[in-house]
């Protein structure tokens, strides 16, 4: 698993639950470190440790940390650098759907050796969609869970009235449904393409 992966992991323990809890957790699971380098790889069975460690040190169903981890993305400060790059995607939430196919190429495009499963949006009719996530190798994140945390922070963010349902999985596919009930309910989060400076 991709180091910048484990990072955000670990980003989202420290930001949302504290420093010591992630230092604890890393102790008890024996890793023999403290912190994920965002540049290496690290085998998946580290990875799944965390994940299982974590769920069990939160008592909470490790979907549901997936999930967080998904919202955290977009929603946090710390992170404001990746919504800028998925708010540029598109003017509005359904221009962003339509970009979600894009996604995994244009991250390898910061990134070359980081594989994202890749995404299929289905368009049932105006206001009915599929996300279909193809994930071939199949490793320790449920990439639909953090998914459908990323699109739920992303319609807040968007100011898209949204009911979204993660429908399963099989195969190395997951499957998101998204129903816009409103593109433009609120404004949204404020957002300019320029960085600013001050």
């Amino acid at each position: 698993m991709h180091g910048l992966i484990n990072r955000a992991i670990e980003m989202f323990v420290r930001q949302t639950y504290g420093g010591k809890d992630w230092i604890a957790l890393t102790k008890k699971l024996d890793l023999g470190f403290t912190e994920f380098e965002a540049m290496l790889t690290y085998e998946d069975m580290v990875t799944m440790q965390v994940l299982e460690g974590l769920s069990d040190h939160l008592k909470k169903d490790q979907t549901d940390i997936l999930e967080d981890i998904g919202t955290f993305l977009v929603s946090h400060p710390s992170v404001e650098s990746l919504r800028r790059l998925l708010r540029f995607s598109g003017r509005d939430f359904v221009e962003f759907l339509h970009s979600l196919e894009d996604l995994p190429a244009r991250a390898r495009l910061a990134l070359d050796d980081l594989n994202l499963p890749q995404f299929e949006l289905k368009e049932h009719n105006l206001d009915h969609f599929s996300v279909v996530v193809w994930d071939e190798m199949q490793g320790p994140v449920a990439f639909g869970h953090v998914l459908l945390g990323l699109l739920r922070a992303l319609a807040d963010d968007f100011g898209a009235l949204v009911l979204l349902e993660y429908k399963g999985g099989r195969e190395g596919t997951e499957v998101i449904s998204v129903n816009l009930l409103h593109n433009s309910f609120t404004e949204g989060r404020r957002f300019e393409l320029a960085v600013n400076a001050s």
